[in-house]
């Protein structure tokens, strides 16, 4: 019975920034546990690809090309799509910058798509969860992706960190306002990931040895590992869990 709890048959799932890295591993995992699969990225050539792994695994799976930092373009294409269970809001970045030298373009950039672009996101998305039927009866789950660094501080990482403090209040402000929905909203912070993008960090082998030693299990999270925190919150499992975060960082915020 406990398994059938992970099941997401007749869940459609939507995911950003889903042409690499995290999102394509939430997209692969969604669909291989039964949901149907939305995926959006800036990259066409990334979303064919994801989409053949997914049509493979007997799921269906729409593909939107579109910069969800341009929030026409995000209604425009939302307009298209009818139903909506899970939302996965993972499109977002980093630019590590001392804070005396963080540059206002950067900034406006990172705060651009890491907060403005995932509360429209989320906005557009809730919308079109709440007017499906049955949605008390049958529920939904939103799920921000934040980070460790929503959490604490770290070196060059003060505009990534106060984003993702700001997404962390976010979700407990939508987990409130979306509860009488029967709509959750968490979030999942992961410790640095094995991903295109944090691999570029790590050309730096000091950075990546400081790293190692500030995470008490020892080593890097993979892509399943926040994957699979992913489909738990997306499921029913999680049934009563919403306005909090589950933290994916192999006990480094716990020092």
């Amino acid at each position: 019975m406990i398994l059938k709890k992970y099941n997401l048959k007749n869940k459609t799932a939507l995911i950003t920034g889903a042409g690499k890295g995290l999102g394509k591993a939430c997209a692969i995992a969604l669909a291989e546990v039964g949901a149907d699969i939305i995926i959006v990225s800036r990259t066409k050539k990334d979303l064919d690809q994801i989409r053949k792994k997914i049509i493979k695994l007997n799921r269906k799976c729409t593909i939107f090309v579109c910069d969800v930092s341009n929030n026409d373009e995000i209604k425009k294409q939302f307009s298209k799509i009818n139903k909506i269970d899970i939302l996965i809001n993972n499109a977002g970045t980093n630019i590590p910058e001392h804070f005396t030298k963080v540059k206002t373009k950067d900034m406006d950039y990172v705060v651009n798509l890491n907060i403005k672009a995932a509360f429209n996101i989320a906005q557009t998305a809730s919308k079109i969860m709440i007017n499906s039927k049955n949605r008390k009866k049958i529920g939904g789950s939103i799920i921000n992706m934040s980070s460790q660094l929503g959490h604490v501080g770290a070196p060059i990482r003060s505009v990534y960190s106060m984003t993702k403090f700001g997404i962390e209040g976010l979700t407990k402000g939508m987990a409130i306002d979306l509860a009488k929905y029967n709509i959750r909203v968490n979030t999942v912070c992961p410790t640095y990931v094995e991903t295109p993008m944090v691999k570029k960090f790590f050309k730096d082998k000091n950075f990546k040895s400081s790293v190692l030693k500030n995470i008490p299990l020892g080593r890097i999270a993979t892509e399943s590992d926040v994957a699979n925190a992913v489909i738990f919150l997306a499921s029913n499992a999680s049934s009563m869990i919403t306005g909090t975060s589950l933290i994916v960082d192999g006990g480094w915020t716990a020092k």
